[in-house]
C-alpha cells in the first residue's frame, strides 16, 4: 500500500520529505485541506489516511476522536534533535502518549501596506483596524471563530478567557465579531489568494502568517509584519499517525523522519520563513535567513507570543456555529 497522507495545502511537495522519496522511490499520496476540522470531518467520514499534519492546538481532536495512534519516538532518527521543549509540549504529549512529532512553527499575526495603511496605526499596531469601519472593504480576515476570540481581546479580554468563549458570553461577542466579517474585503482560506489581495493592493492589511510578509518583500512589495499591542500570536504543528490508514507503519516513520531533518528545516527557513523542530536546521541555514526571521529558539519565542491553546470539543462546536451565523447573517 501507498502511503497516504492529509496535509496543508502548499505542504505536499517533494522538497519537504526528500529522504522518503530517496528511500522509496516516490512520495506519499496526499489528500490537502485548508484547516484541521476539515481534515477531521473526512477521517470520520470514511478517508483512510495513514499520517495527518495537525496544530497543537487541534491534535486533541483527533485524539479524542480516537483516530490516533501512539508514535515510538525510538522509530525516530531526528527525534533526539527536535528542542526539548516542544518534546513535551501541550499537544504533542497528551494521556502520556506523544501523538504529534513537532515539526513546523511560526507566527499569526497582521500583515500590512505601509504605504497605503494610511494613519490606521497612529496609536500603534493593533487588531482593531479589521473591527474599524474607516477600513472596511480594505482588509482581510482568516475565515476562522479565532475573529470573534479577537474582537474580544480588543476589548480587554485575555486570549486564554476569549478562547473558551461559550453560551451568553459568546452570543453577547457576536455582534462585534460580525464587524470583522462585514470590514473584510473576504474572508481567506486560502494564503495565496491573501498575498495576491496585498500584491495588488486590493486590501491594506490582513491576518496573515510569516511567510506572507516573506513572499511581498521578494516581490519587491513593501510589507510589515506587526507586533499588535494586544498581542500576536505562535502555533506548531507536527506529524501524527492515523488508525485510519491501510499502509505499513514502517512508511509512516519513514515519512515523519522525513520531515523531522534538518534539511526539510532548512528548505522551511529558507523558503518559507517559518521555525522548524530540528535545533540542526539552524545551524545549516543561511545565516541572514535565520537573522531576517528574528527567531530561532522556540522557547524564547513563544515566551513573546500568546500559543495558540487546545479547545475543548464543545467550545470548538458552539464557536464554529455561531461563526456560521455571522457570515450567513452579515449582520
Amino acid at each position: 500500500e501507498v502511503l497516504t497522507c492529509l496535509e496543508w495545502t502548499g505542504y505536499d511537495t517533494q522538497e519537504y520529505f526528500e529522504s522518503y522519496v530517496g528511500k522509496h522511490g516516490s512520495g506519499p499520496n496526499f489528500s490537502t485541506f485548508a484547516g484541521e476540522e476539515e481534515a477531521l470531518a473526512k477521517v470520520r467520514a470514511g478517508f483512510a489516511a495513514d499520517v495527518m499534519h495537525p496544530c497543537n492546538y487541534s491534535v486533541g481532536r483527533f485524539v479524542e476522536a480516537g483516530l490516533t495512534v501512539p508514535i515510538d519516538t525510538a522509530r525516530l532518527s531526528h527525534w533526539k534533535d527536535v528542542f526539548p521543549t516542544l518534546q513535551t509540549a501541550a499537544g504533542v504529549v497528551v494521556d502520556g502518549n506523544v501523538v504529534m512529532a513537532p515539526a513546523d512553527w511560526g507566527n499569526a499575526s497582521i500583515a500590512y501596506r505601509p504605504d497605503l495603511i494610511g494613519d490606521a496605526f497612529k496609536d500603534g499596531e493593533t487588531w482593531g483596524i479589521f473591527y474599524d469601519d474607516a477600513l472596511a472593504g480594505k482588509v482581510s480576515m482568516l475565515d476562522d471563530p479565532l475573529v470573534i476570540a479577537i474582537g474580544q481581546m480588543i476589548k480587554g479580554m485575555s486570549y486564554q478567557k476569549a478562547n473558551l468563549l461559550v453560551g451568553e458570553e459568546l452570543q453577547a461577542a457576536k455582534e462585534f465579531g460580525a464587524k470583522a466579517v462585514n470590514n473584510s474585503r473576504f474572508l481567506w482560506t486560502d494564503a495565496t489568494e491573501l498575498q495576491q489581495g496585498l500584491a495588488s493592493g486590493e486590501i491594506v492589511a490582513a491576518y496573515a502568517w510569516n511567510d506572507t510578509v516573506k513572499n511581498l518583500k521578494a516581490q519587491g512589495i513593501e510589507a510589515v509584519y506587526a507586533r499588535p499591542k494586544e498581542g500576536y500570536f505562535t502555533w506548531f504543528c507536527g506529524m501524527t499517525i492515523l488508525n485510519s490508514g491501510k499502509a505499513d507503519a514502517a512508511l509512516a516513520y519513514d515519512f515523519i523522519d522525513a520531515w523531522l531533518s534538518p534539511e526539510t528545516g532548512k528548505m522551511l527557513i529558507e523558503e518559507s520563513g517559518y521555525g522548524h523542530a530540528n535545533m540542526k536546521s539552524f545551524e545549516i541555514s543561511d545565516p541572514e535567513m535565520v537573522k531576517s526571521m528574528g527567531i530561532t529558539d522556540p522557547v524564547e519565542h513563544m515566551k513573546n507570543a500568546i500559543l495558540f491553546e487546545p479547545q475543548p470539543s464543545a467550545v470548538v462546536n458552539e464557536q464554529t456555529k455561531v461563526w456560521e451565523e455571522i457570515k450567513a447573517l452579515k449582520l
